[in-house]
């Protein structure tokens, strides 16, 4: 596959994502592209098959196709259009439709490549942009951030989806540069966590 492909399936997805937000959009996607390279240098696995996972990981997503999964759907049809091998189309559909962290048990094992694409996803929810992506999806979606008095986690809110989520990544990573760079990310994470709750009055401190 050619560096000129690479750049064709990037301009049709940023196509495709424009206007998309909730912390979901191309410049997500971008971000997501970079955190795989880097862990493939380390780790290995095809280029061409971290790439074009990467870029078409959210090209379907469910939040902004009423509630229903379509990546797979599409990086089919972008892919083929373009011209792509089957057993590449296979490949790379079968990474975006299992690497979700709702996709749960119910996701079938992932190739290293898959692997790779899945903790540069799940790294983009953890640090200072994981904390901005949640305000923004919230902002989307009319959640709160916090809500006093809600320990019992009966709303749904930014900071509940800390615990109820993001801080439960680091574990499920696969590689060990992904480990290392989570490692400090959900560290800050949790600094701030106490910050906001000592400022909002219900901190420990």
């Amino acid at each position: 596959m050619t560096p000129e492909l690479i750049v064709c399936v990037e301009t049709i997805v940023r196509g495709r994502m424009e206007g998309q937000g909730a912390g979901h959009g191309f410049d997500h996607v971008g971000r997501v592209l970079r955190s795989a390279r880097h862990i493939r240098a380390e780790v290995g696995g095809d280029r061409s098959i971290v790439d074009l996972a990467a870029l078409l990981h959210d090209v379907g997503d469910a939040k902004f196709h009423d509630g229903i999964e379509k990546s797979a759907e599409l990086s089919r049809e972008i892919l083929g259009e373009l011209g792509v091998d089957a057993p590449v189309i296979d490949h790379v559909a079968h990474i975006v439709d299992n690497l979700s962290f709702r996709k749960g048990d119910a996701a079938a094992p992932l190739s290293i490549e898959g692997q790779i694409v899945q903790d540069a996803d799940r790294l983009d929810a953890l640090g200072a942009i994981g904390i901005v992506r949640t305000i923004e999806y919230g902002a989307v979606f009319g959640q709160p951030f916090h809500v006093s008095g809600n320990g019992d986690g009966a709303e749904k809110t930014g900071l509940r989806h800390f615990d109820d989520k993001l801080f439960k990544l680091h574990a499920l990573l696969n590689t060990e540069p992904a480990r290392r760079m989570a490692r400090q990310r959900e560290a800050f994470m949790r600094q701030f966590v106490d910050q906001f709750l000592d400022e909002w009055g219900e901190g420990d401190g």
